[in-house]
């Protein structure tokens, strides 16, 4: 309860005492947009890096060398905890943004920074504002933005993976860029299997190789959702106990 506590406190501490920081980056956004979109970035992960360790979360990374570099990816992953953000976003080499529930837009300073780091809000019940969403990120992408989507659509509470929603692969299916697997292993063990404690969890994050849509069978591109989750269920199954 106390590692809740400490956590609790980091991030509405970070929230109110980065006002001051998000008007510094505004300012620098008039002038270096590019500088700007980095520092804020950085300032993140670093928090988010923070935050796991006063979780006493020890990361175990396979794979990130399958990460390609120069170009923007579609990271697809499954999802176990709110800590798997934390957990891919500290890895990400350059911008990215999170497709996250449309519910988290409404939260003070926290929306203010998640839409400084490009992530977008997704109305799961409304169509076409969901596919307002995705057309957004494919325009992220041509920009040279990365964007990450856990196609579960929520986090998963049960055993294994909920059917991948094969919209969300339309981010890569457009614009020809990677998707990357990653499986994130026992992440549910920080959090969300003992709600409200917090404890120490040995967390394996492997990365899978590329997956470009059109190098793929004419099968396998019209079911593109449900092929990269054989692929994550393929890497989560060898570390499974």
């Amino acid at each position: 309860m106390i590692r809740f506590i400490i956590i609790i406190t980091t991030v509405v501490g970070f929230l109110i005492l980065s006002i001051p920081i998000l008007i510094l980056e505004w300012i620098i956004g008039k002038w270096n947009p590019r500088l700007r979109d980095v520092s804020s970035l950085r300032i993140v992960q670093f928090m988010f890096k923070l935050i796991l360790w006063e979780a006493g979360t020890k990361v175990t990374v396979i794979g990130h060398e399958n990460v390609p570099s120069g170009e923007p990816v579609l990271y697809v992953g499954n999802h176990r905890s709110y800590f798997d953000i934390l957990l891919t976003y500290c890895r990400c080499p350059d911008l990215t943004g999170y497709v996250a529930k449309d519910g988290m837009e409404k939260i003070p300073l926290l929306s203010t920074w998640m839409k400084r780091l490009y992530c977008l809000f997704l109305n799961r019940e409304d169509v076409r504002q969901g596919l307002k969403t995705i057309l957004t990120g494919i325009e992220q992408m041509k920009n040279g933005i990365s964007m990450c989507i856990f196609p579960e659509g929520t986090r998963n509470r049960g055993e294994g993976m909920l059917p991948f929603k094969e919209g969300s692969m339309k981010m890569a299916e457009k614009t020809g860029y990677a998707i990357i697997p990653m499986a994130i292993t026992n992440s549910a063990e920080i959090f969300e299997n003992h709600i409200p404690k917090i404890r120490p969890t040995h967390v394996i994050l492997e990365y899978g190789k590329p997956i470009y849509p059109k190098e793929l069978s004419k099968e396998d591109k019209k079911f593109l959702g449900a092929y990269t989750q054989n692929v994550i269920k393929e890497l989560l199954e060898k570390h499974t106990v």
